[in-house]
């Protein structure tokens, strides 16, 4: 096909090729239901995902259910999660977002934007983590990879997250707006660096508008 002149091919080229580059874009996080994915994307604010993946284990271990951190002593979460750092601000949100979990949810992580981001330390990157990741909703987070890429493509002009994620969902079909922004990551990790892009190994260098200038 000939090389794509707009966004919206650029978007779709993009998609096409990086499901071929990375078919299994799964979560790096270790979890097992939607309210360790919750506690585990709040730890990973700043931290990699493996220490996280090191970390969560002794913490759900101790407390294996949203409703076991009502009674739990901050210090003591404090000192699980000291690892991935800003651990104080972690337990705090970790707390809070369990008491409004179950009193104003019952116990049962929402599905919905508008209730997620009400959850103490879940902004709007987190909840489409959660709503895509855990029950498979359409969401795209909006990470400093994704954020570099998709402006990289030409894909959007903009440096807000939620622009660039609603720019997203107007070149992309909903449901493959997710797996997209997690292809993005992992190309952003492996190729598509910050300082020193390897465009020469870049399956979207013969389209890509940055390629070889950046």
């Amino acid at each position: 096909m000939g090389r794509p002149r707009t966004p919206k091919g650029r978007a779709r080229e993009a998609a096409a090729r990086l499901t071929v580059e990375y078919p299994e874009a799964e979560c790096a996080l270790h979890f097992e239901d939607a309210w360790e994915l919750l506690v585990a994307t709040i730890l990973s604010a700043q931290c990699t995902d493996e220490r996280v993946n090191q970390v969560t284990p002794d913490l759900f271990a101790r407390y294996p259910d949203v409703e076991a951190f009502l009674d739990a002593d901050p210090e003591a979460v404090e000192k699980i999660v000291y690892p991935t750092g800003f651990y104080k601000n972690k337990t705090k949100s970790i707390l809070g977002a369990a008491h409004t979990v179950v009193e104003e949810f019952g116990g049962a992580v929402p599905r919905r934007m508008q209730d997620l981001v009400a959850v103490p330390g879940v902004g709007r990157k987190t909840a489409n983590v959660i709503l895509w990741v855990a029950f498979g909703e359409p969401g795209i987070a909006v990470d400093t990879h994704v954020m570099r890429l998709t402006r990289r493509l030409g894909l959007t002009e903009n440096t807000d997250p939620v622009k660039i994620e609603f720019d997203i969902y107007a070149l992309l079909p909903r449901r493959d707006v997710g797996s997209f922004g997690m292809r993005l990551i992992l190309h952003g990790r492996r190729i598509c660096t910050a300082r020193r892009p390897r465009c020469e190994d870049c399956v979207l260098n013969d389209f890509c508008p940055a390629a070889f200038v950046v």
